[in-house]
């Protein structure tokens, strides 16, 4: 009886270590399996090249790599052999991101920008940031860069693209918050001078900053 009752003990142990080790190689095959669909769903996807959307990408990678890697003694042999193929791949993915990203970082340092090159023609070289502070505009002056400002878009206001009248558009409302803070100080010559410039600035704005985004549409369907 005592035999009896040790051999069941050992059979249900037995069954229970198959159960145990099945359950384990079932989980390692289905962290293994989740590490191919994220590579092969990342080699698909249409790829913005930026070392912010890297570094998510990345995370989620390590993610399941790391639960893949805890459990790959687990992994039947041709199961291990498609982890490995992933890792492999998912190395080759990486490479060429970075390389892409290294080349569009060189594109833009080489290309002068637009938004920087426009703040020097209205304000002066230097003057306006990125920061977009006005600090340098004061009562004394103000009525000066509302003057060059709108005296430039005057001049150029056939060459603009749609980009450069956005940017305009965001600088003179700047120049707009910037005048309201020395307006107190302001004299009331200057405030009706500027406010004629303003009329003046909406007219041209409104003439021809429709006009481009016309013709650029249309020229772009050609």
């Amino acid at each position: 009886m005592k035999k009896i009752h040790l051999m069941f003990i050992a059979v249900t142990v037995m069954i229970g270590f198959t159960a145990c080790n099945s359950k384990e190689k079932e989980l390692a095959r289905q962290d293994a399996d989740n590490l191919t669909l994220y590579v092969d769903s990342v080699d698909k996807a249409s790829t913005v090249y930026t070392a912010a959307n890297w570094t998510e990408i990345d995370n989620g990678y390590q993610e399941r790599a790391i639960k893949a890697e805890a459990r790959i003694d687990q992994l039947e042999a041709a199961d291990k052999a498609r982890a490995e193929e992933s890792k492999a791949k998912f190395a080759s993915i990486k490479a060429n991101y970075e390389a892409k990203i290294k080349a569009k970082e060189s594109t833009a340092a080489a290309t002068p920008d637009y938004r920087l090159i426009l703040r020097n023609k209205l304000f002066g070289e230097g003057k306006i940031s990125a920061d977009m502070k006005f600090d340098y505009v004061t009562a004394n002056n103000v009525h000066d860069v509302y003057k060059n400002l709108v005296n430039f878009v005057s001049n150029n206001k056939d060459n603009f693209t749609r980009e450069d009248w956005d940017e305009i558009k965001v600088l003179y409302e700047a120049l707009d918050n910037r005048k309201n803070v020395v307006e107190k100080e302001l004299t009331t010559a200057d405030n009706l001078k500027i406010a004629q410039l303003k009329i003046k600035f909406a007219a041209i704005k409104s003439l021809n900053r429709g006009g481009t985004k016309v013709a650029e549409n249309v020229n772009a369907k050609q």
